[in-house]
């Protein structure tokens, strides 16, 4: 045996070890996922996502809050970010991912429920009332009291579009840290941006204290993708994020939803002009895809930092059942945007380069630099004193 060999390889794997942990070590960790579309692919990487870390860490107690230091989400998207960081009066996570999307997915009667049925209406409206009670159940503590967005592990940015003021507004737990006009419960914020226009009416909401109000509609309008404003964020927040000055300290996950149904195989009819509703289903995944781009862009020295997970063809026909659903997702081939338009297909597949991202994530560990209730300096909101 060549023990110079054996020496040389040894060291070597232990530089890689250290220069990789001192490259992760200061990484602010950002996941956001994306609104819209089906679910399957944002709750199929959560699942993978949480059992990777499981798995990379041997703790069978480890949960995906545990391993980001901001979370954010707009509509189906915002439920999950929200089940994901809601605080258990412990300090632990409500929800671990499999929960998270399995509630989802077994109160999905209640949370659309059918207010008409259709018949005499191409496009029937769902019941506001059913989703406010399973939203409620969602986010009761066992003593009966309902969580508040101020009440999370891990900060959390859940985007609407206040008709009030004519402008996107972003729930953040730094705003609702700082002061209680905005601090929201945590089943309205989620209600707030799942208040699809055509489907449910407005919704319309105030902070704890009364003086702040908001009658929104659904956040995918304004941010399908909610990643440019959780990088924002987290770039000119100071207080809570000192040590990031550009995206080189961020680590990013983006998750997307899957196109919309409407979108797939999208094609122009003989009189060759789009309809309304095709329209919307292509602002809203050009919309998602214009922040995918932007960002590939922004870390385009370093792929690494930045991961969107996307559908390419989503759900083959005939799969059935959700273990299914999830593999058929994580089997497919990444896709990642290209500098100027377009994108590649990976030889990577969805489940490998979330794999590939958590192997990088848990390097630094669990902990985290963050204050117990993150707060941020705020201007003036035209929203205050309504």
């Amino acid at each position: 045996m060549d023990l110079s060999k054996v020496t040389l390889e040894i060291f070597s794997k232990l530089e890689q070890k250290w220069l990789s942990h001192c490259e992760n070590t200061n990484k602010t960790r950002v996941l956001s996922i994306d609104g819209g579309g089906t679910g399957i692919v944002a709750g199929a990487s959560l699942i993978h996502l949480e059992e990777q870390i499981r798995l990379k860490t041997g703790d069978p107690q480890a949960r995906i809050a545990d391993f980001f230091d901001i979370i954010a989400g707009t509509g189906i998207g915002a439920l999950l970010a929200a089940m994901l960081a809601a605080d258990d009066g412990t300090g632990r996570p409500l929800f671990t991912a499999a929960e998270a999307v399995g509630f989802i997915r077994t109160r999905k009667s209640d949370l659309f429920k059918a207010k008409f049925p259709g018949i005499l209406r191409r496009r029937g409206k769902f019941s506001g009332n059913s989703m406010d009670k399973a939203l409620k159940e969602a986010f009761k503590r066992e003593d009966g009291e309902l969580l508040t967005l101020k009440e999370t592990c891990k900060p959390l940015l859940v985007p609407c579009f206040d008709l009030k003021s004519s402008a996107p507004f972003v729930f953040s737990r730094a705003d609702a840290s700082e002061s209680p006009s905005f601090n929201f419960e945590l089943w309205k914020v989620c209600r707030a941006t799942l208040a699809t226009p055509g489907l449910f009416k407005p919704f319309s909401l105030t902070s704890i204290d009364g003086k702040t109000s908001c009658t929104a509609v659904d956040g995918g309008l304004v941010m399908n993708n909610p990643t440019s404003a959780a990088v924002t964020h987290v770039l000119h927040n100071k207080r809570d994020f000192p040590s990031v000055n550009g995206v080189e300290d961020l680590l990013v996950l983006s998750l997307g939803n899957g196109p919309s149904n409407a979108s797939r195989g999208r094609k122009l009819p003989n009189t060759n002009h789009c309809s309304t509703s095709s329209v919307v289903e292509i602002v809203l995944d050009g919309v998602a895809e214009t922040v995918d781009q932007m960002l590939g862009n922004a870390f385009c020295w370093n792929r690494t930092d930045y991961v969107r997970i996307q559908a390419n063809g989503l759900i083959s026909e005939g799969v059935v059942g959700q273990r299914k659903e999830v593999e058929e997702v994580l089997k497919e081939r990444g896709v990642e945007s290209l500098p100027f338009g377009g994108k590649r297909l990976l030889t990577e597949s969805n489940g490998e380069r979330i794999g590939s991202f958590v192997q990088r994530l848990v390097v630094s560990g669990r902990s985290t630099s963050l204050p117990p209730s993150p707060c941020k300096f705020t201007a003036v909101s035209p929203l205050l004193n309504r």
